[in-house]
């Protein structure tokens, strides 16, 4: 028969087992005997990885600072800054004091890039940096499946920011070459503002037209086919706020103007028609506001940026 401090046993190996089973687990690629290169997916050249082997000693050598390429088939289920965060901790890329190393991880099968950057180095390859270099000197070499290139052009971008922060000069570095000149939120921000001068010049001009409803539903449409066209998500996310701001407003011009037609019978000496009156009041409020948008964006734990292709 069981006793008391049995069944207490039981339990609390039965606990132990539960927590054990929830713990998640991070199991990520080793490093290899080359460690500044990591080729698991098989995509770069041997020259490629002599030039950032042979580029990483020499920047180690003076600063300190390690720059480690991982490439994979696939993250097994995890997600790109989990994966990038287990694995700078397990490869422990930079020098321990300066914290100034950067890992440059992408995955081929889930077709997603990312540059986790050391707290030393921050300052430097801020998020947004790290964003653009992606933009500009990675991802449209990667979307044509060209990723010893695209890896090693962005390697080079990279390699002469951490140059430039220690005012450092290397041997036999290549310069990098870039094909995109904006980046996704230089490009989001000249949306948001041709969004917002297009939507403005629509509400005048559907308040001066009869046909309200068609007017509105035919450049609506306009609006959603340019932005589903430039396959951007941004602009998509931006011009359904742009809509709904649109509708709205339509709706408040008409009930303002039909209660204001309403009490046309009564005795009033004012000038103006008192629609005009409630039309005037409601914007008066600062119904629009440019603090809502705003641009950019950024990953947390040790910096970097997350793109896809």
């Amino acid at each position: 028969m069981f006793n008391s401090k049995n069944i207490k046993r039981i339990i609390l190996l039965i606990i132990t087992f539960c927590i054990l089973l929830s713990v998640k687990s991070f199991a990520v690629v080793s490093q290899t005997k080359d460690f500044f290169v990591n080729d698991y997916a098989g995509v770069l050249t041997e020259e490629t990885k002599n030039y950032i082997i042979q580029t990483n000693a020499e920047l180690q050598q003076k600063t300190g600072a390690q720059i480690v390429v991982v490439t994979v088939k696939s993250l097994e289920g995890q997600s790109i800054e989990e994966y990038a965060t287990e694995l700078f901790r397990k490869f422990g890329i930079g020098d321990s004091q300066k914290n100034n190393g950067v890992l440059l991880l992408c995955s081929t099968g889930d077709r997603l890039f990312r540059i986790e950057v050391g707290y030393g180095l921050e300052g430097t390859l801020t998020d947004g940096k790290t964003g653009r270099i992606q933009d500009q000197y990675i991802i449209p070499y990667l979307k044509n499946n060209n990723y010893n290139d695209g890896i090693k052009n962005g390697f080079s971008a990279i390699l002469g920011e951490v140059s430039n922060e220690y005012g450092i000069t290397l041997n036999n570095v290549e310069n990098p070459e870039k094909l995109n000149s904006d980046s996704q939120e230089e490009q989001t921000l000249v949306y948001v503002i041709i969004g917002t001068c297009l939507t403005a010049s629509t509400i005048n001009l559907v308040r001066e037209r009869k046909n309200k409803i068609i007017f509105s539903v035919v450049y609506t449409g306009i609006y959603t086919l340019i932005s589903f066209l430039t396959k951007n998500p941004m602009m998509i996310i931006g011009y359904m706020f742009f809509i709904v701001i649109f509708v709205i407003v339509i709706l408040l011009d008409g009930n303002s103007k039909h209660k204001g037609n309403s009490g046309r019978g009564g005795h009033n000496n004012s000038y103006r028609p008192p629609y005009r009156r409630d039309t005037y009041r409601d914007f008066s409020g600062g119904g629009f506001s440019s603090g809502g948008f705003s641009g950019g964006g950024g990953s947390s734990g040790g910096g970097g940026s997350t793109r896809g292709f």
